[in-house]
């Protein structure tokens, strides 16, 4: 892939919030799992941790602790992202390799033919989520990534025009 293709990739990338049936492939998931593993992170440190969630009934009690319910419980897979507060180091930098890894996961997804979404309204009931996971206090919810198959095309957005963007160069540029 050549940077042209690189930068397509992720111009075309969106959130998907509606899915067919069909559960991605078991490969597709590692797949999926090992783009997040090679995010970068702070002295190496790899905070983030992940909890694969295939079951309906458990997808449908994560589903109770968000707005956005409908989306989780419509998803055949959902991967729970999550930071393992023993490896942190600096809450800001671990929240950074966390948000890294989970761009390298959409991304990843797409690539393969995949549709995703980064959810992060759940955060409100992060302890909930974790105890519905049955999974130890040393691990601090960061998002859920609903995924699967697309079930049609997803909405493109507006993005602003670079020169908005950019508050200053230096040295300036002519």
């Amino acid at each position: 892939m050549d940077a042209d293709q690189l930068l397509e990739l992720i111009k075309t990338r969106r959130s998907v919030r509606r899915f067919a049936a069909e559960a991605p492939e078991a490969g597709q998931v590692a797949m999926i799992l090992e783009a997040g593993r090679w995010a970068p992170s702070g002295q190496n440190n790899q905070p983030w941790r992940f909890v694969v969630v295939a079951d309906a009934q458990t997808r449908g009690r994560l589903a109770q602790l968000t707005h956005y319910g409908k989306i989780i419980e419509n998803a055949p897979l959902c991967i729970g992202v999550f930071s393992h507060k023993p490896s942190q180091y600096h809450q800001i930098k671990d929240a950074q390799a966390v948000g890294a890894c989970l761009q390298n996961m959409l991304l990843m997804a797409h690539a393969l033919g995949l549709g995703a979404v980064w959810l992060g309204e759940i955060l409100k009931n992060a302890e909930q989520a974790r105890q519905v996971l049955g999974l130890s206090d040393d691990l601090e919810l960061m998002a859920v990534v609903a995924l699967g198959r697309p079930a049609g095309p997803a909405k493109a957005t507006e993005r602003l025009e670079l020169s908005e963007l950019v508050a200053e160069s230096y040295p300036a540029q002519p």
